[in-house]
């Protein structure tokens, strides 16, 4: 394929999602290549084309952030061991407030659950996710198969009793990051200003019903189509899919 093929590719690709960097983009290039079985073409390629066409992100000088000591590692090698939650909110055009709980696999980054509400980051909310997590990964069971970790801040909803005992009682074993160390809990991190940069900024949002309904498409486009650079430019679930055929015997 000549430039010329490669750069309608390019601008089909990023009318839709402007904030994604040549790396995404040749990432989600690759995917439909190969399920067009067409010939794939190379990340390099693909940053020439767009430095050339004045398509590439312009970078932000960044202030220096503070420094913390943080020794912690938050992905593992394999699908879950280990889950993080965490949530974020913003505010819709009319003024309601949409705050966002989730939950995270920190091996293959799907966001396996999530609500939206304009109340807050409450204890039932909580609990819906980590159920509704379960169900997602193991189906309609009463607990895990095998303990998995649950790793969030110290936020009241996630450090209540209540919140603890029904974690033990569907599998999860709860863990808390170190007070003031929001970089234990990277991941999370993260997946908030994802969420935020490339979809909530863009996405219509008058009302708290309308973006709830955009954020639906949004957690399925993430998890289906976004290149995650952690798993080599791949989605989520494509991440999961390659890795469980790997492993069939």
């Amino acid at each position: 394929m000549d430039d010329a093929g490669l750069l309608e590719e390019i601008r089909l690709t990023i009318t839709d999602l402007p904030s994604y960097g040549y790396r995404r983009v040749w990432g989600m290039l690759r995917r439909q290549r190969e399920n067009q079985s067409a010939a794939p073409v190379n990340a390099k390629r693909v940053y020439r084309v767009m430095r050339v066409h004045g398509l590439l992100l312009q970078r932000k000088a960044l202030p220096p952030r503070p420094q913390r000591r943080h020794d912690g590692k938050v992905a593992v090698a394999k699908s879950n061991q280990r889950w993080c939650s965490d949530g974020f909110e913003f505010r819709c055009d009319n003024g309601e407030p949409l705050r966002v709980t989730f939950a995270l696999d920190c091996c293959d980054r799907e966001a396996m659950s999530w609500v939206a509400t304009t109340g807050g980051h409450s204890g039932d909310v909580v609990r819906d996710v980590m159920l509704a997590a379960v169900e997602k990964r193991f189906g309609n069971v009463p607990k895990a198969p095998a303990e998995i970790e649950w790793l969030t801040d110290n936020g009241s909803g996630y450090t209540a009793e209540k919140t603890r005992t029904f974690a033990s009682d569907i599998g999860l074993k709860p863990l808390t990051t170190p007070v003031c160390s929001p970089q234990s809990n990277g991941m999370a991190e993260s997946f908030v200003k994802t969420m935020k940069r490339d979809y909530v900024a863009f996405m219509p949002k008058p009302d708290a019903a309308t973006a709830a309904r955009n954020l639906a498409v949004a957690f399925e486009h993430y998890n289906e189509q976004h290149p995650h650079s952690a798993l080599k430019y791949r989605s989520p679930r494509e991440f999961r899919r390659r890795t469980d055929s790997s492993t069939q015997v």
